[in-house]
């Protein structure tokens, strides 16, 4: 069973930076997939951005050239560097795997866009 933990949530201003990373118990190689996802208050959980494990990269159309994901395979972890945020980002930031064995989530983590 992989666990993913993430961290890096906050408040920040709009306009501001952060970002989030997601920590797997185990090689992350193996994993097909890495995603990020997000949950607003009374909205569908929706992807925000995805990493294939050959580097290829997807992100919705609202993130585009605002928010960047990476992927450091000796370090276990997946990163998401969020720019220029909105008030819009608020919600709930899920890291997702897609392996061989099934799918895996993180607990979340949360972050406020707010001035």
């Amino acid at each position: 069973q992989v666990q993913l933990v993430e961290s890096g949530g906050g408040l920040v201003q709009p306009g501001g930076s952060l970002r989030l990373s997601c920590a797997a118990s185990e090689n992350i190689f193996r994993l097909y997939i890495m995603a990020w996802y997000r949950q607003a208050p009374g909205k569908q959980r929706e992807v925000v951005a995805s990493i294939i494990s050959g580097g290829s990269t997807t992100y919705v159309d609202s993130v585009k050239g605002r928010f960047t994901i990476s992927r450091d395979n000796a370090k276990n972890t997946v990163y998401l560097q969020m720019n220029s945020l909105k008030p819009e980002d608020t919600a709930v930031y899920y890291c997702k795997g897609v392996g061989p064995r099934g799918d895996y989530w993180g607990q979340g983590t949360q972050v406020t866009v707010s001035s």
